[in-house]
């Protein structure tokens, strides 16, 4: 179990605020940290690994991380951190990165297996690709089998194909390594496939805690979908009027009423869900 209670006073995006979080983790639990950028996710990561201080206490297992007498630096933490950058050095190869944080010949073996490094483990950073950089760092990050794993945003940078196969490697080694994995992810679709516990913060409080289906799903009662986007332009065409939402990278247009209009305003976020087979938008 990992007992995370702890206050710290940062400037966000929108002013002062107070990342205040009181939190209780299983072993071998993947929990996801969503909410909006600057709402404390990165922070609370950061003190989680030692990396910033903060009043309250930190606990796993039965040893004292932090509280009000101790400070454990991040190398006595027992955790493994996967940054958005990979942070490697570039004149090691990928297995010399991994032997440098631990000379575990045959863990390092496992790991380029399970992540398809292993023909290429003589390589040199600067001719790999970015998913490859990323698994590297991955294993790297693996190499003191850590009690905590740590990303933020590890995918952010990949394009949607190899940010699949870096999902399946991640919970391949999760499961594998029976880690207690804690990552910020924006993805709802990643956060959906991977974590099996989400929090959700906002203005540096958990706002919504609990299982990936009830917190990121939006549909209710009769619905068949519920998507996200933002209103882009209400047209008319005769007496019909058209709406066109930018749904994440896609663009769509959807029959609206003149009642539905009213309460719709261009540029703000925007809710599209079916009822009885009709799509219905609605203010987000």
């Amino acid at each position: 179990m990992i007992h995370i209670d702890i206050y710290k006073k940062l400037q966000g995006a929108h002013g002062s605020m107070s990342l205040d979080i009181h939190l209780n983790i299983q072993q071998g639990d993947f929990l996801a940290i969503g909410g909006e950028s600057g709402s404390g996710k990165t922070t609370l990561l950061r003190i989680i690994a030692g990396l910033e201080k903060a009043q309250g206490s930190i606990k796993v297992e039965n040893n004292i991380w932090q509280d009000n007498a101790t400070f454990l630096p991040p190398q006595k933490r027992e955790i493994g951190f996967v940054f958005q950058d990979y942070a490697l050095f570039p004149n090691l190869t990928i297995l010399e990165n991994l032997l440098f944080v631990q000379k575990d010949i045959q863990l390092a073996q496992k790991l380029l297996e399970i992540t398809k490094l292993d023909s290429l483990k003589t390589r040199l950073p600067h001719t790999l690709s970015g998913g490859q950089k990323q698994r590297v760092s991955l294993c790297r990050a693996m190499m003191r089998r850590p009690k905590i794993l740590l990303m933020d945003e590890p995918l952010s940078a990949l394009d949607p194909t190899m940010r699949t196969t870096l999902q399946n490697e991640i919970l391949a080694l999760h499961k594998a390594f029976n880690t207690t994995t804690i990552m910020v992810s924006h993805d709802p679709s990643e956060i959906y496939k991977l974590a099996n516990k989400v929090i959700i913060l906002n203005h540096g409080n958990i706002i919504n805690n609990g299982l990936p289906k009830d917190v990121l799903l939006k549909t209710s009662g009769s619905q068949k979908f519920s998507f996200e986007g933002e209103l882009l332009e209400i047209t008319q065409i005769d007496l019909i009027y058209i709406a066109i939402i930018a749904i994440g990278q896609q663009l769509v247009e959807i029959a609206v009423s003149e009642e539905e209009i009213k309460n719709l305003k261009i540029g703000e976020k925007v809710i599209v869900s079916t009822k009885a087979f009709n799509p219905v938008v609605k203010k987000a």
